[in-house]
């Protein structure tokens, strides 16, 4: 009888516990989500990064709520498509935030995009971590802002400096440089930095021209490069523009020292596949890529769930460019949150300027602008790529880091095979 009333009374206390549990759980589930706000670009010119941004914020949000939430609440992300239209971005933020009610926003992707959202952001005083900026808290001056991508406090001398210093250590070092750049807004700042290191290093500019964004023929730009007999040339603009030079420097047979520094392209899966050992030789800056400099802790589990969802949703089937940034940007956020115990926007702002973020980037302080403290912009060179499969760009060799010093995985080739 003893026996059976112990019995009695555990199965009493495993109902409890169950119907505890069961409480718990439909009590996390049924609070109010905490409703993270944004736009991004899903149709238009930039929609092939704002999908890959995307993917990774969802993988983040997947991942906080299998954990339970923040702060014990599901996060629930609402989104709207900025069709890569800078026009359409503040009517966007103000829904969200005086409709949808959000609780958190982050930037969609791009200057372009980010600038007009700033007001809006100020105006209801959130913090705002936002996607691959470019000097965009300069006008502003907000101290909620903050800029994931690793560019550093002088983004414009940042972006070019790479570039010049791997020159600097060639024998016998350049004397002349040629600057060639898009016709835009993040060409022309990068061309300012690159004048800048001209200067510094004096060297000769023997060439500085811009181009239409939208050119297409790229022969008679790369012909009159070379017609100047620069030892070294810096390229900034666009991933078209990247694929058109690079083809066309090949067909000239132009065999300058050194190459490249600002071209937005290679950093993706298709234009890397497009290119293929077109690329040899040629420099660039990329976030991230594959070395082993770069293990940070997390990046290769992320990567690695990262590109079967990529397949799927047929983005950036490699991901080095953006979505690491993007999830490592969560991360940030919700820390701030967790350490603060709430959405107390001062606070959380206050605690993000204070710590050292670990994410799957590598540790990430932020200076008083709301960029990191110190840059970390990797100059890479192509080395070795044979056909345009995309396996080989996931071991290391292909992508060797340049600068800074500290991440240098290889040697600069030289000249341009």
């Amino acid at each position: 009888m003893k026996i059976a009333n112990r019995f009695r009374s555990a199965a009493v206390v495993a109902a409890v516990a169950a119907l505890i549990a069961h409480a718990t759980f439909d009590q996390t589930f049924a609070a109010e989500p905490i409703k993270v706000g944004f736009s991004m670009a899903l149709t238009g010119a930039i929609a092939g990064n704002g999908k890959a941004a995307l993917l990774a914020t969802q993988m983040w949000a997947d991942d906080q709520n299998s954990k339970g939430g923040l702060l014990g609440r599901p996060v629930e992300l609402i989104y709207y498509d900025d069709q890569s239209n800078p026009s359409l971005v503040p009517g966007i933020y103000t829904k969200l935030l005086e409709i949808d009610k959000v609780d958190l926003v982050i930037s969609g992707y791009g200057t372009n995009i980010i600038g007009p959202a700033m007001p809006v952001v100020m105006k209801h005083n959130k913090v705002f971590m936002s996607l691959a900026g470019l000097r965009v808290n300069e006008q502003f001056r907000y101290g909620k802002y903050f800029q994931i991508q690793p560019l550093g406090p002088d983004a414009h001398l940042t972006f070019a400096q790479g570039f010049f210093e791997v020159a600097m250590g060639m024998d016998p070092r350049p004397k002349t440089v040629a600057i060639s750049v898009a016709d835009s807004e993040f060409p022309q700042t990068a061309a300012i930095g690159a004048r800048e290191w001209a200067k510094k290093y004096g060297l000769d500019i023997s060439y500085d021209r811009s181009f239409p964004p939208n050119a297409v023929d790229f022969a008679p730009i790369v012909r009159a490069i070379q017609a100047a007999k620069p030892d070294i040339v810096y390229i900034a603009c666009f991933p078209p523009n990247t694929v058109g030079i690079v083809r066309s420097v090949r067909e000239a047979g132009f065999k300058p020292k050194l190459i490249g520094g600002g071209m937005v392209g290679p950093q993706y899966a298709a234009a890397k596949q497009q290119l293929g050992p077109l690329l040899n030789g040629f420099v660039s800056f990329e976030d991230f890529v594959p070395e082993p400099t770069t293990n940070f802790p997390g990046i290769r589990e992320f990567l690695g769930r990262y590109k079967p969802r990529a397949a799927a949703a047929g983005v950036d089937a490699l991901g080095y460019y953006l979505p690491p940034f993007s999830y490592a940007g969560m991360q940030i956020i919700a820390t701030a949150a967790e350490a603060t115990k709430g959405l107390d926007q001062n606070k959380m702002a206050d605690y993000i300027h204070k710590a050292t973020h670990h994410t799957i980037v590598g540790d990430v302080r932020f200076g008083t602008d709301g960029e990191w403290e110190q840059a970390r912009l990797f100059q890479v060179q192509y080395q070795g790529i044979t056909g345009n499969g995309l396996e080989q760009f996931e071991r290391p060799g292909t992508q060797v880091i340049l600068f800074p010093s500290a991440y240098k995985s290889g040697k600069l080739q030289y000249p341009l095979p």
